[in-house]
């Protein structure tokens, strides 16, 4: 099955004064846990049910899940009839839910970027049903709603016309957003995303790092959580997946 090239947004290296102006991030956390839906520790041989194979690069390893990007670059299919493009390893989780709150371990072994997504198969008005995601990097994370960003099909097709580049750029205003952050290699951070409405708030070991509202947040049926990993390698341990509700 093919897939888009995963998009990596370009990073830019923000100066004190351009990173005074973005949004302030709500101190306080967005949502209040309710039940937990699904945790796991990593440490059994065999992937627990609600796990299943997207673009399966990943693997269990001393107790964490690693993953690795092996299709670094666009590829003829074996049959010579399409091209299966470049993507990111990622491993998925059947976990509906519509606000929630995710947490686990991530570390950085090679890897330039972690990601957790958040995705409905159903719905068509996106590619692939991409709904939002919050992506780490060493140096910044970055917030997307790629519902009614750069993912609504609308928008993709104008996208492939020269001449709207500055209608799809107005149409992308406010539906990315991405804030510095200075992270180590091979240290493991607790990143947790709350997603309540149409806002999504990211902090790393405890401290506020990211923070977006957009209306594709709001997407009432999260069907599928995902995990991606650009690059080569990135781990993760400890997960854990609570539905949760506006404080």
């Amino acid at each position: 099955m093919q897939r888009l090239l995963f998009i990596v947004p370009l990073l830019l290296t923000l100066s004190a004064a351009q990173a005074a102006d973005l949004p302030k991030i709500p101190t306080k956390s967005l949502a209040e846990k309710k039940e937990l839906l699904f945790s796991d520790d990593f440490e059994s041989a065999t992937p627990a049910k609600p796990w299943h194979k997207v673009v399966d690069t990943f693997s269990f390893e001393n107790g964490t899940l690693k993953g690795v990007q092996t299709r670094e670059k666009d590829m003829p299919s074996k049959d010579g009839k399409s091209v299966i493009k470049a993507h990111a390893a990622v491993y998925g989780l059947e976990i509906p839910t519509k606000d929630s709150v995710v947490e686990t371990k991530i570390r950085f072994e090679g890897a330039s970027m972690i990601d957790v997504e958040f995705d409905d198969r159903k719905y068509t008005g996106a590619h692939y049903g991409h709904l939002c995601r919050a992506q780490v990097r060493l140096n910044g994370v970055t917030i997307i709603d790629e519902r009614d960003g750069g993912m609504k099909n609308e928008t993709r097709e104008m996208r492939n016309d020269p001449t709207k580049k500055k209608e799809v750029a107005e149409l992308l205003k406010g539906r990315q957003i991405t804030y510095p952050a200075q992270l180590d290699v091979g240290k493991w951070y607790t990143l947790v995303v709350e997603t309540v409405g149409d806002e999504m708030r990211v902090t790393i070991d405890g401290k506020p790092t990211g923070y977006l509202k957009s209306s594709g947040i709001a997407h009432a049926t999260k069907s599928k959580i995902e995990l991606g990993v650009a690059g080569k390698s990135g781990f993760f341990d400890d997960i854990k997946v609570w539905n949760a509700a506006a404080k």
